[in-house]
Protein backbone atom coordinates (compact mmCIF):
# COMPACT_ATOMS: atom_id res chain seq x y z
CA UNK A 1 0.00 0.00 0.00
CA UNK A 2 0.85 3.27 -0.53
CA UNK A 3 2.23 5.51 2.10
CA UNK A 4 0.38 9.18 1.78
CA UNK A 5 3.43 12.41 0.97
CA UNK A 6 3.12 15.50 2.40
CA UNK A 7 4.02 17.77 -0.64
CA UNK A 8 4.13 21.68 0.11
CA UNK A 9 6.67 25.06 -0.56
CA UNK A 10 9.57 25.91 1.39
CA UNK A 11 6.58 28.28 3.15
CA UNK A 12 4.92 25.19 5.06
CA UNK A 13 2.00 26.12 6.94
CA UNK A 14 2.30 24.64 10.58
CA UNK A 15 0.89 21.22 10.93
CA UNK A 16 -2.67 20.99 12.58
CA UNK A 17 -1.97 19.96 16.67
CA UNK A 18 -5.24 18.94 17.78
CA UNK A 19 -7.15 15.78 16.36
CA UNK A 20 -10.74 16.72 15.99
CA UNK A 21 -11.66 14.02 12.80
CA UNK A 22 -9.85 11.27 12.90
CA UNK A 23 -10.25 8.50 10.01
CA UNK A 24 -8.30 5.65 11.28
CA UNK A 25 -7.70 2.45 8.65
CA UNK A 26 -10.90 3.01 6.99
CA UNK A 27 -11.65 0.12 4.02
CA UNK A 28 -14.77 -0.20 2.36
CA UNK A 29 -15.83 -3.56 0.62
CA UNK A 30 -19.02 -4.57 -0.50
CA UNK A 31 -20.18 -8.06 -1.50
CA UNK A 32 -20.43 -9.15 -5.50
CA UNK A 33 -21.40 -12.30 -7.00
CA UNK A 34 -17.59 -12.09 -8.61
CA UNK A 35 -16.67 -11.62 -4.91
CA UNK A 36 -15.51 -8.87 -2.32
CA UNK A 37 -15.35 -5.59 -4.44
CA UNK A 38 -12.81 -2.96 -2.80
CA UNK A 39 -14.04 0.87 -2.92
CA UNK A 40 -11.46 2.55 0.26
CA UNK A 41 -8.33 0.58 1.74
CA UNK A 42 -6.57 1.68 4.78
CA UNK A 43 -7.59 4.97 4.67
CA UNK A 44 -6.02 7.84 7.64
CA UNK A 45 -6.79 11.29 7.88
CA UNK A 46 -6.40 13.24 11.09
CA UNK A 47 -8.04 16.97 10.47
CA UNK A 48 -8.06 19.89 13.00
CA UNK A 49 -11.09 21.71 14.38
CA UNK A 50 -11.21 24.82 11.91
CA UNK A 51 -9.47 22.98 9.24
CA UNK A 52 -10.69 23.11 5.54
CA UNK A 53 -9.85 20.21 3.92
CA UNK A 54 -10.59 19.33 0.15
CA UNK A 55 -10.50 15.92 -1.49
CA UNK A 56 -9.60 15.69 -5.22
CA UNK A 57 -9.33 12.18 -6.98
CA UNK A 58 -10.73 10.93 -10.69
CA UNK A 59 -14.35 9.40 -10.44
CA UNK A 60 -14.31 6.58 -8.95
CA UNK A 61 -11.94 6.85 -6.32
CA UNK A 62 -14.15 6.61 -3.33
CA UNK A 63 -14.55 10.49 -2.49
CA UNK A 64 -18.04 10.49 -2.02
CA UNK A 65 -17.78 6.50 -0.12
CA UNK A 66 -15.64 8.35 1.97
CA UNK A 67 -17.72 11.55 2.68
CA UNK A 68 -20.30 8.80 2.88
CA UNK A 69 -18.36 7.35 6.02
CA UNK A 70 -17.94 10.61 7.63
CA UNK A 71 -21.20 11.83 7.42
CA UNK A 72 -22.24 8.26 8.75
CA UNK A 73 -24.79 6.95 5.95
CA UNK A 74 -22.35 4.02 5.55
CA UNK A 75 -20.25 2.70 7.88
CA UNK A 76 -16.55 1.03 7.03
CA UNK A 77 -15.48 -2.47 6.65
CA UNK A 78 -12.62 -2.01 8.61
CA UNK A 79 -11.45 0.87 10.68
CA UNK A 80 -13.19 3.45 12.29
CA UNK A 81 -13.97 7.24 11.81
CA UNK A 82 -13.90 9.47 15.02
CA UNK A 83 -15.29 12.91 15.92
CA UNK A 84 -14.05 14.28 19.26
CA UNK A 85 -13.30 11.01 20.29
CA UNK A 86 -16.95 9.54 19.84
CA UNK A 87 -17.10 6.75 16.61
CA UNK A 88 -19.20 8.01 13.96
CA UNK A 89 -22.07 4.98 13.06
CA UNK A 90 -24.80 6.71 11.57
CA UNK A 91 -25.77 10.38 10.58
CA UNK A 92 -26.44 12.88 13.04
CA UNK A 93 -26.93 16.60 13.10
CA UNK A 94 -23.45 17.04 14.15
CA UNK A 95 -22.21 16.43 10.66
CA UNK A 96 -23.77 18.19 7.95
CA UNK A 97 -24.16 17.87 4.28
CA UNK A 98 -24.30 20.45 0.83
CA UNK A 99 -24.90 18.25 -2.54
CA UNK A 100 -24.12 19.45 -5.76
CA UNK A 101 -28.15 18.82 -6.29
CA UNK A 102 -29.30 21.25 -3.49
CA UNK A 103 -31.49 19.08 -1.77
CA UNK A 104 -34.41 21.73 -0.83
CA UNK A 105 -38.17 20.73 -0.41
CA UNK A 106 -39.53 22.24 -3.63
CA UNK A 107 -42.81 23.63 -2.10
CA UNK A 108 -41.33 25.35 0.36
CA UNK A 109 -39.55 28.88 0.86
CA UNK A 110 -36.09 29.00 1.24
CA UNK A 111 -37.08 30.57 4.93
CA UNK A 112 -39.40 27.32 5.59
CA UNK A 113 -36.48 24.90 4.21
CA UNK A 114 -33.97 25.92 6.45
CA UNK A 115 -37.33 26.66 9.50
CA UNK A 116 -37.62 22.70 9.11
CA UNK A 117 -34.21 21.86 9.86
CA UNK A 118 -34.16 24.29 13.15
CA UNK A 119 -37.18 23.25 14.27
CA UNK A 120 -35.96 19.14 14.14
CA UNK A 121 -32.99 19.79 15.89
CA UNK A 122 -33.66 22.23 18.17
CA UNK A 123 -37.68 21.71 19.19
CA UNK A 124 -37.31 22.70 22.60
CA UNK A 125 -36.19 26.52 21.35
CA UNK A 126 -39.30 28.95 21.23
CA UNK A 127 -40.18 29.92 17.59
CA UNK A 128 -39.07 33.40 18.33
CA UNK A 129 -35.35 31.97 18.66
CA UNK A 130 -36.14 29.19 15.49
CA UNK A 131 -37.69 32.62 13.48
CA UNK A 132 -33.97 34.66 14.70
CA UNK A 133 -31.81 31.90 14.17
CA UNK A 134 -33.29 31.34 10.10
CA UNK A 135 -33.29 35.19 9.99
CA UNK A 136 -29.47 35.39 10.75
CA UNK A 137 -28.50 32.70 8.37
CA UNK A 138 -30.29 34.19 5.26
CA UNK A 139 -28.59 37.62 5.94
CA UNK A 140 -25.59 35.46 6.34
CA UNK A 141 -25.84 34.30 2.78
CA UNK A 142 -27.28 37.39 1.48
CA UNK A 143 -30.98 36.22 0.70
CA UNK A 144 -32.86 38.34 3.33
CA UNK A 145 -34.85 39.45 -0.09
CA UNK A 146 -35.38 36.41 -0.93
CA UNK A 147 -36.40 34.34 2.10
CA UNK A 148 -40.06 34.14 0.69
CA UNK A 149 -38.98 32.45 -2.77
CA UNK A 150 -39.21 28.81 -3.56
CA UNK A 151 -36.34 26.98 -4.86
CA UNK A 152 -38.15 27.56 -8.43
CA UNK A 153 -37.98 31.06 -8.49
CA UNK A 154 -34.29 30.79 -7.50
CA UNK A 155 -30.87 30.77 -9.51
CA UNK A 156 -28.53 27.90 -8.57
CA UNK A 157 -26.27 30.38 -6.78
CA UNK A 158 -28.64 31.19 -4.21
CA UNK A 159 -30.51 27.90 -4.04
CA UNK A 160 -26.84 26.78 -2.76
CA UNK A 161 -26.67 29.85 -0.29
CA UNK A 162 -30.02 27.96 1.28
CA UNK A 163 -28.47 24.81 1.22
CA UNK A 164 -25.33 26.45 3.24
CA UNK A 165 -27.42 28.44 5.63
CA UNK A 166 -29.59 25.12 6.41
CA UNK A 167 -26.54 23.36 7.21
CA UNK A 168 -24.75 25.96 9.40
CA UNK A 169 -28.20 27.06 11.08
CA UNK A 170 -28.04 24.21 13.36
CA UNK A 171 -23.99 24.82 14.60
CA UNK A 172 -22.91 21.69 13.32
CA UNK A 173 -19.58 20.32 13.96
CA UNK A 174 -17.92 19.54 10.64
CA UNK A 175 -19.71 21.02 7.81
CA UNK A 176 -19.51 18.33 4.45
CA UNK A 177 -19.11 19.39 0.83
CA UNK A 178 -19.89 17.02 -2.15
CA UNK A 179 -19.24 19.07 -5.37
CA UNK A 180 -21.45 21.87 -4.19
CA UNK A 181 -20.19 23.97 -6.79
CA UNK A 182 -20.59 21.22 -9.64
CA UNK A 183 -23.90 22.17 -11.57
CA UNK A 184 -22.98 25.89 -11.28
CA UNK A 185 -21.48 28.51 -14.31
CA UNK A 186 -17.84 29.13 -14.00
CA UNK A 187 -18.63 32.96 -13.13
CA UNK A 188 -21.53 31.77 -10.28
CA UNK A 189 -19.12 28.88 -9.01
CA UNK A 190 -16.23 31.77 -8.44
CA UNK A 191 -18.57 33.71 -6.51
CA UNK A 192 -19.83 31.56 -4.71
CA UNK A 193 -15.95 29.83 -3.64
CA UNK A 194 -15.48 33.75 -2.37
CA UNK A 195 -18.92 33.35 -0.42
CA UNK A 196 -17.63 29.90 1.27
CA UNK A 197 -14.52 31.33 2.08
CA UNK A 198 -15.91 34.93 3.60
CA UNK A 199 -18.59 32.59 5.82
CA UNK A 200 -15.62 29.95 6.69
CA UNK A 201 -13.40 32.80 7.68
CA UNK A 202 -16.41 34.18 9.86
CA UNK A 203 -17.30 31.10 11.65
CA UNK A 204 -13.99 28.38 11.03
CA UNK A 205 -16.20 25.32 10.96
CA UNK A 206 -14.64 22.37 10.26
CA UNK A 207 -15.14 21.57 6.33
CA UNK A 208 -14.40 18.45 4.24
CA UNK A 209 -15.16 19.14 0.23
CA UNK A 210 -15.25 16.92 -2.20
CA UNK A 211 -14.14 18.75 -5.94
CA UNK A 212 -12.90 17.57 -8.91
CA UNK A 213 -11.19 21.52 -10.01
CA UNK A 214 -7.85 21.72 -8.73
CA UNK A 215 -8.35 25.65 -8.63
CA UNK A 216 -10.87 25.52 -6.61
CA UNK A 217 -9.17 23.07 -3.97
CA UNK A 218 -5.99 24.99 -3.83
CA UNK A 219 -7.72 28.35 -3.55
CA UNK A 220 -10.17 26.85 -0.78
CA UNK A 221 -8.16 24.67 1.48
CA UNK A 222 -5.41 24.67 4.27
CA UNK A 223 -4.95 20.83 2.83
CA UNK A 224 -5.84 19.00 -0.57
CA UNK A 225 -6.05 15.33 -0.54
CA UNK A 226 -5.57 13.45 -3.45
CA UNK A 227 -6.68 10.22 -4.16
CA UNK A 228 -5.53 7.35 -6.18
CA UNK A 229 -7.62 5.41 -8.39
CA UNK A 230 -10.08 2.77 -7.79
CA UNK A 231 -11.04 0.21 -6.82
CA UNK A 232 -8.78 -0.08 -3.64
CA UNK A 233 -8.53 3.83 -3.72
CA UNK A 234 -5.89 5.30 -1.48
CA UNK A 235 -4.58 8.82 -0.33
CA UNK A 236 -1.81 9.08 -2.88
CA UNK A 237 -0.49 12.42 -1.96
CA UNK A 238 -1.77 15.61 0.54
CA UNK A 239 -0.90 18.75 -0.58
CA UNK A 240 -0.16 21.74 2.63
CA UNK A 241 -1.46 24.79 0.94
CA UNK A 242 1.17 27.97 2.24
CA UNK A 243 -1.04 30.75 1.52
CA UNK A 244 -2.49 33.67 3.83
CA UNK A 245 -5.63 33.91 4.95
CA UNK A 246 -8.09 35.57 4.13
CA UNK A 247 -6.82 35.08 0.70
CA UNK A 248 -7.54 37.31 -2.61
CA UNK A 249 -7.62 34.76 -6.22
CA UNK A 250 -5.63 37.75 -8.18
CA UNK A 251 -2.75 37.76 -6.06
CA UNK A 252 -2.61 33.69 -5.40
CA UNK A 253 -2.52 33.75 -9.40
CA UNK A 254 0.22 35.46 -9.84
CA UNK A 255 1.95 33.50 -7.36
CA UNK A 256 4.80 31.34 -8.58
CA UNK A 257 3.90 28.49 -5.51
CA UNK A 258 0.15 28.11 -7.10
CA UNK A 259 1.42 27.31 -10.00
CA UNK A 260 4.03 24.95 -8.03
CA UNK A 261 1.34 22.88 -6.42
CA UNK A 262 -1.52 23.22 -9.40
CA UNK A 263 1.72 21.27 -11.74
CA UNK A 264 2.28 18.92 -8.84
CA UNK A 265 -1.83 18.06 -8.70
CA UNK A 266 -1.51 18.08 -12.27
CA UNK A 267 0.66 15.31 -12.88
CA UNK A 268 -0.18 13.32 -9.64
CA UNK A 269 -4.05 13.41 -11.42
CA UNK A 270 -3.26 13.17 -15.49
CA UNK A 271 -0.03 11.20 -15.32
CA UNK A 272 0.74 9.04 -12.48
CA UNK A 273 -3.17 8.17 -11.70
CA UNK A 274 -4.08 8.70 -15.64
CA UNK A 275 -7.40 6.84 -16.51
CA UNK A 276 -6.84 3.70 -18.07
CA UNK A 277 -3.09 4.05 -16.09
CA UNK A 278 -2.72 0.73 -13.54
Amino acid sequence: MNQALEYSTSRKRPSPEEPYLVIENASKLYETPQGPYTVLTSINLTISEGEFVCLIGHSGCGKSTLLDMVSGFRRPTFGEVRLQNQRIEEPGPDRMVVFQNYSLLPWKSAFDNIYLAVKTVYPHKSKAEKVAIVREHLEMVGLTDAADKRPSELSGGMKQRVCIARALAIRPKLLILDEPFGALDAITREEMQEELLKIWQDHRVTVLMVTHDIDEAIFLADRVVMMTNGPGAEIGEIMTIPFARPRDRTQIVENPDYYSLRNHALEFLFQRYAHGVS
